[in-house]
């Protein structure tokens, strides 16, 4: 099987950015996705330039796969479960057979912890009516004034809870199983901000168009908005399979024009270390692709000038 040009893993904004990038440089692509992008998540996302109505998830992906068709990109639904350097690039495992590239897009993404205490229904349901949201930078907008709940401890429940005062004077850091680790210092901060500590979280109650309640030791409390800050996984188990170089928490290093450790291997997106948001992935997989056709063209020349 020959080798084409590109391959992209993953179909989330980075990932459907680069496709549209590369086929207009008239290079053949094929993106493999495994349908699960946290985008497809967004009810609706209102801080994305262009859309000042806002626009969901669901749409945004729909219609960036459209324009990347529009150009003769591949897409296929499907997940690759193994990555491997060949002398002349790569070849990677997917569910529907083995494909061949010269150079390889990651734009895997990650993973938000979810809490444990809540049903999938409920989980959704919850996503989609307000009442529980994973991205403050995103949305906390929408939850100005609101009473907002904020499921974490340490460094990360600290910083998201002070991040979030600074939108409602009603916040609530809640610990979640394990109970809270905070230092003194974190404690007497967040006391000054007026920001309240409760103790574990047993359950989580949806109240159908309205609220959540969190089960905290026997005491009902209820918000208008919950907050998870419990951190994610970093999908790049494929870039670790052909020895590219990871952060401590997983997420891919990158130069400045994103690209990995290991010649020929791209990142773009939330696996890379960064702001998690929509237009800056969408921006890392412009240059991705811009590099990726640079290293190509470079690659031609040399090839012609060893012929």
């Amino acid at each position: 099987m020959p080798a084409m040009n590109c391959l992209i893993i993953g179909g989330g904004p980075a990932g459907l950015t680069a496709a549209i990038y590369l086929a207009r440089f008239h290079l053949g692509v094929v993106v493999i996705d495994a349908g699960d992008s946290r985008t497809n998540l967004i009810p609706r996302t209102r801080n994305h330039a262009g859309f000042p109505e806002g626009i969901s998830g669901v749409d945004l992906l729909a219609r960036m796969r459209a324009q990347a068709q529009l150009y003769g990109v591949d897409i296929r639904t499907e997940r690759v479960d193994r990555l491997a350097q060949t002398n002349d690039g790569f070849v990677a495992n997917a569910e529907a057979g083995t494909l061949r590239a010269r150079l390889v897009l990651l734009a895997t993404g990650v993973v938000n912890r979810r809490p444990s205490m809540i049903s999938d229904s409920n989980h959704a349901r919850a996503l989609a009516g307000g009442q529980l949201r994973y991205c403050p930078i995103c949305d906390a907008y929408e939850a100005t004034g609101r009473r907002i709940a904020v499921l974490g401890t340490g460094e990360r429940g600290f910083n998201e809870a002070s991040f979030l005062r600074s939108y409602s004077a009603d916040v609530t850091l809640v610990a979640p199983e394990g109970g809270h680790d905070l230092s003194l210092g974190q404690r007497q901060a967040l006391a000054e901000a007026g920001i309240e500590i409760a103790a574990v979280c047993d359950a989580i109650e949806l109240i159908e168009g309205q609220w959540v309640t969190l089960h905290v030791d026997g005491v009902s409390m209820r918000f208008d908005t919950l907050y998870p800050a419990l951190g994610s996984d970093i999908r790049s188990e494929l870039a670790a399979q052909v020895g590219a170089d990871r952060s401590e928490d997983g997420c891919l290093t990158v130069d400045a024009h994103q690209r990995t450790s290991v010649a020929g291997l791209y990142a773009a997106g939330d696996v890379v270390l960064g702001l998690d948001q929509i237009s800056h992935a969408m921006g890392e997989g412009g240059v991705a692709a811009t590099t990726m056709r640079n290293d190509l063209a470079r690659q031609e020349v040399l090839y012609r000038a060893a012929r």
